[in-house]
């Protein structure tokens, strides 16, 4: 198992540079850049002055097909700005310095902020682990139970009317759900039970532990119950299809004839198997939930997460906030997906991927 583990961290490093490349090329392909939002801001409040700085009045860029040069603007500001971007390398040459500075985990500075992508991560970081992590344990703790419940219970009136919810739930995108909320709990139009943003309270800092604790679950209710909709729905159905397919094979039978009771059986043979593939969606569902399933939560409910600050990123070509996050990000999942094989032999030891992949 160890040398399956060394392996799978190997490949880690081909598997980043691969999804960095695809990404790095398409980002530079696309419009607008960093420059480019440069050059048109400084000429909506600059004007002519454009023309003009880098050295008193002379020539502008000739054409030659440059959509810049017919701005008007001076080609030592150009290059300036050019320069102050780290445009004024080619684009291999940029790339493969950011890959060794990424190596040492020096991920730069956002254009915009002022800060260092580190720090705008680490600030950001507790409102999507608190969406992602509370979203996550309340899904699974509902999901496992109530899919087992069906399955079991499969054809029954229970199983009906819960799947008739569940297909419901799973209909309603997460956002709209979060307005609705929003509109009956929050004070939108009828009651004010639940605050509609932040993660905490503005006196905050000046309650005590108890109430700190409570104002914190207070501010969460509404998000995490947004956020939990889409996943419960996808959970609950699949741990109860992965049960029905153990339920009917020939073990199960044969534990039955044996004189084992209901739960014997269910919880001694089946729910190890059945398990699997529910452990397997496990990486996805936590990546999904921490950065990127909560973008219109956070946006919704004014939450300052991860989510929000690649999409903020994205739109204003921010790209080492966008690159520094896709490296983050990604190295999580992998690594994620590592863990999930693991626990998937902490739950079933018959499972042997280094005998697999020999």
């Amino acid at each position: 198992m160890g040398s399956y583990i060394l392996r799978r961290l190997a490949l880690i490093i081909p598997t980043l540079f691969g999804i960095m490349l695809l990404n790095f090329i398409i980002i530079q392909a696309a419009p607008g850049g960093p420059v480019e939002q440069m050059l048109a801001e400084m000429q909506g409040h600059g004007g002519s002055a454009l023309t003009r700085a880098g050295g008193g009045g002379g020539g502008e860029v000739s054409s030659g097909g440059d959509s810049r040069a017919s701005r008007g603007i001076h080609p030592e500001l150009l290059a300036e700005i050019e320069a102050m971007y780290g445009f004024d390398r080619p684009a291999h040459e940029r790339f493969f310095q950011m890959v060794a500075d990424y190596a040492r985990f020096d991920f730069g500075d956002s254009f915009y902020r002022d800060r260092s992508v580190v720090e705008l991560v680490i600030e950001k970081l507790p409102v999507s682990i608190s969406l992602g992590l509370w979203s996550t344990l309340i899904i699974y703790l509902v999901s496992i139970p109530l899919g087992i419940r069906k399955a079991v219970s499969d054809g029954s009136r229970f199983d009906v009317w819960t799947s008739s919810l569940i297909v419901v739930g799973y209909a309603i995108p997460g956002f709209l759900f979060a307005i609705l909320l929003i509109v009956l709990f929050a004070g939108g139009s009828y009651f004010e039970v639940f605050p509609n943003s932040g993660l905490t309270s503005s006196n905050f800092d000046e309650l005590s532990w108890p109430d700190k604790v409570k104002d914190y679950f207070w501010h969460l209710v509404l998000p995490v119950t947004a956020n939990v909709i889409g996943g419960f729905a996808t959970l609950t159905l699949l741990t109860k299809n992965s049960f029905l397919d153990e339920i009917g094979k020939h073990y199960v039978v044969t534990a039955r004839a044996k004189g084992l009771s209901q739960r014997q059986v269910l919880y001694g043979h089946v729910f190890r198997n059945a398990m699997l593939i529910v452990i397997a969606s496990m990486p996805g569902v936590l990546v999904s939930l921490f950065f990127t399933g909560s973008l219109l939560i956070e946006v919704i409910f004014s939450l300052d997460g991860l989510g929000l600050l690649g999409f903020e990123a994205a739109l204003n070509r921010d790209y080492p906030v966008i690159f520094g996050t896709l490296f983050i990000f990604t190295l999580m999942g992998l690594l994620l997906k590592l863990v999930s094989d693991l626990t998937y032999v902490a739950v079933d030891p018959r499972i042997d991927f280094e005998s697999r992949e020999g």
